[in-house]
Order: structure tokens, then C-alpha cells, then sequence
């Protein structure tokens, strides 16, 4: 079995390396740029990626990178999530069970800040997986080519991406390894842990009621 990761990217140069590095030796690496200015497509060239463009948006640069791999198994991850060592030992675990090939697995939300806040945080996404099954896109996703095109594939929503594919996948067929994905926490740290966080539950609230993700996107900005 082969697997692809699937990295979009913009502007993301400061922590490429880091995400990436964890990485290296897997069969292919599909970075997808979004129009960055900085020298992120470089970087990641340097680093044994194969970098394509796609339209800035991360729904459609999932979709272009899933497009563009060549490997039985697709993980995608957010160019500012890092990777435990034994995200290997893990994945390489579910991908031998052939039963999850109809299935999905995410990898355990964990955030680079010493403090309570993230500490409560990373408690609140545990529950929200284990009940609700509801992983976001910051824990990475693992799939099988062949379950990822039976369900349409992702699509290149404005938001929400990470949301509406999971839900196709089905809470039951989401499967939790215990290898950390570590996400950056600037963004709660620039707009507040509260504010951020609250802002994150109202958006998802009113997807699930129907508000468009073009709308949504908006207020998430």
C-alpha cells in the first residue's frame, strides 16, 4: 500500500519545515498552493514535495492535491500541523486491517501552548470526537482512495470542507489513533481563546441550521 500526503498551503513558509520533516520518507507528498507570496512552494520543493497550484481556498486545494496524488491511501493535513513520531506506527496499523478501508482515521488534536487554555481546549475537541464524531480538518484525516472517490471526494467549499466530508464518512466509520497532531495555536492566541473558540461553535452552529459556507466564511474572517 502506498499513501499520499496531502498538504495545502499559503503563505506557510515559518512552520513548512516542521510539518513537513515528520513526513519524509512516506511516497509522496502533495503540497498545493493557494497563491503564497512568501517562498513556501520553494521550501517545500526542497523538502522532496511535489507542489502544484490551486485557486486560494482550502476545500479546493484538498481537492486538487487528492486529484493530483498518485497513492492507494490519501492523509491530508494542514500545512501548520505537526506530526508525532509515532504517527507511522499508527497509521501504518490501520492502513494493514483491510476492514478500514471503509473507513477514516484522525489523529489526536493537541495545540503548541504551554497554557490552561489550550489544555481545556484540547479537552473540549477529545469530547467532541469521541460523542459527537465530529473531527475537524487540524487532526488530519486518513482514507483510502477508494472510499475518498465513492463519497464524492471533498469539495471546495469557502468552509466548512473539513465538516461536510466527515459527515459523509459517518461518525461510526471515524476511527481515533492515538498519535498527537500538534496544530499551531496563533490564531487563538491573536484573536483570544474565548473569542476564537466561541466564534469557531457559532459557525459551526449555523452551518449545521443551513447558513451557506460563502456566508460563513465572512464571519469566520
Amino acid at each position: 500500500m502506498t499513501l499520499s500526503v496531502v498538504v495545502p498551503m499559503l503563505n506557510a513558509a515559518g512552520g513548512l519545515s516542521a510539518t513537513l520533516a515528520p513526513l519524509q520518507g512516506v511516497d509522496e507528498i502533495v503540497a498545493v498552493d493557494g497563491g503564497s507570496t512568501d517562498d513556501g512552494p520553494e521550501l517545500a520543493k526542497s523538502l522532496g514535495a511535489k507542489v502544484i497550484a490551486a485557486p486560494r481556498g482550502r476545500g479546493g486545494q484538498l481537492q486538487a492535491g487528492a486529484a493530483a496524488a498518485t497513492s492507494d491511501w490519501l492523509l491530508f493535513l494542514h500545512a501548520d500541523t505537526v506530526l508525532a513520531h509515532d504517527w507511522r506506527v499508527c497509521a501504518a496499523a490501520f492502513i494493514a486491517d483491510p476492514a478500514n478501508r471503509d473507513k477514516a482515521a484522525v489523529f489526536r488534536f493537541a495545540l503548541d501552548d504551554d497554557g490552561l487554555a489550550a489544555r481545556r481546549l484540547e479537552a473540549m475537541v477529545a469530547w467532541r470526537v469521541k460523542w459527537l464524531g465530529l473531527p475537524y480538518g487540524d487532526q488530519g484525516l486518513l482514507i483510502h482512495r477508494d472510499l475518498y472517490d465513492r463519497l464524492g471526494g471533498i469539495k471546495p467549499l469557502p468552509l466548512m470542507e473539513d465538516v461536510e466530508f466527515v459527515r459523509r464518512i459517518g461518525a461510526a466509520n471515524i476511527v481515533r489513533l492515538p498519535a498527537v497532531a500538534r496544530t499551531s495555536a496563533t490564531r487563538w492566541r491573536r484573536d483570544g481563546w474565548l473569542r476564537r473558540s466561541a466564534r469557531n461553535l457559532a459557525c459551526l452552529g449555523l452551518y449545521f441550521v443551513g447558513v451557506p459556507p460563502r456566508l460563513l466564511k465572512k464571519l469566520y474572517d
